[in-house]
């Protein structure tokens, strides 16, 4: 993988923003943006404990999905403040993927503001909290909405990978999901390298890599591959913007509605055909990359 840091500043005026990084889809690391929310200070595991512990959340290992894992199900359920007394403890791999918490409290969407100055489409109704322990991973994706993301870190750090959409061949990605078929678990653990004897296209990936830090706020634009490993447990937010144009919101929801409906379907007819079929046409795509790179 071809690998360098992604721009950081404290602040950046919005038309700066629009220009250098929302337009031309480059991601951005803004670390002042969320230090004015009251959230940054209120926020924390007894507060959130004490306003919505007795709900039910489904919780998520590192296990990567198989042939026959239907889509966003939970590996098992718990109730919140259960499982922030679990990942309180220690290194725990179990994560929370999409949990509206604002819908069981929402006096919390008084804690920040909507940074509409940046960017226009913010998707108001669905501001999302996303939960994990230490060493949780969240495996490599792309958000299948295809929204920009602003993904705000309020406790803990996590380790991060990005890559542009243009990139997706080379991270083999399977057909009909947003998922990769490569492992990158502790991919820096092995100098940077994951497995390149299965997966060689890898070595073409041209993304980035950080840190983020508590009240750092990452701009993903829309369709950016990312991996996060939970170095620390903690919290973020992110904060949803659909597309500008109208080719993105309609690549959007085909994702959602026949996408995801298609390979919903296929894993509960046909799980394993369909998995080795997804398999054949992604090894063929990353092949060609391959076969390209030589010929240049």
């Amino acid at each position: 993988m071809l690998l360098r840091a992604v721009d950081t500043v404290d602040t950046i005026s919005p038309d700066n923003f629009k220009k250098q990084y929302y337009e031309p889809g480059k991601p951005l690391v803004i670390r002042q943006l969320s230090h004015k929310w009251p959230a940054l200070a209120k926020w924390n595991w007894d507060y959130f404990k004490e306003i919505v512990g007795d709900k039910k959340v489904g919780i998520y290992n590192n296990v990567k999905s198989d042939a026959y894992t239907p889509v966003n199900k939970a590996d098992d359920y718990t109730t919140f403040g259960e499982y922030i007394d679990m990942i309180r403890k220690g290194p725990a791999g179990w994560r929370i993927f999409l949990f509206n918490i604002f819908d069981h409290a929402p006096q919390l969407t008084q804690d920040f503001e909507w940074p509409d100055e940046l960017m226009k489409g913010f998707v108001k109704r669905f501001p999302m909290l996303f939960v994990g322990g230490a060493t949780s991973i969240t495996h490599m994706h792309f958000d299948i909405d295809l929204s920009h993301i602003l993904h705000t870190q309020f406790m803990g750090r996590k380790r991060v990978l990005l890559f542009p959409y243009e990139e997706q061949y080379k991270l083999y990605r399977k057909p009909y999901e947003v998922l990769s078929l490569a492992d990158f678990s502790h991919y820096y653990q092995q100098n940077g390298k994951p497995d390149y004897r299965q997966f060689p296209a890898l070595k073409l990936a041209k993304g980035y890599e950080m840190i983020l830090e508590p009240g750092d706020t990452l701009f993903m634009p829309a369709g950016y591959w990312h991996h996060m490993e939970y170095i620390d447990s903690g919290f973020a937010m992110s904060l949803r913007a659909l597309q500008s144009g109208i080719g993105g919101k309609i690549r959007g929801v085909w994702n959602l509605v026949g996408m995801r409906n298609i390979d919903t379907l296929m894993k509960k007819t046909a799980p394993k055909w369909w998995y080795d079929f997804k398999k054949e046409k992604t090894m063929l795509a990353a092949s060609r990359e391959l076969e390209s790179a030589e010929m240049q």
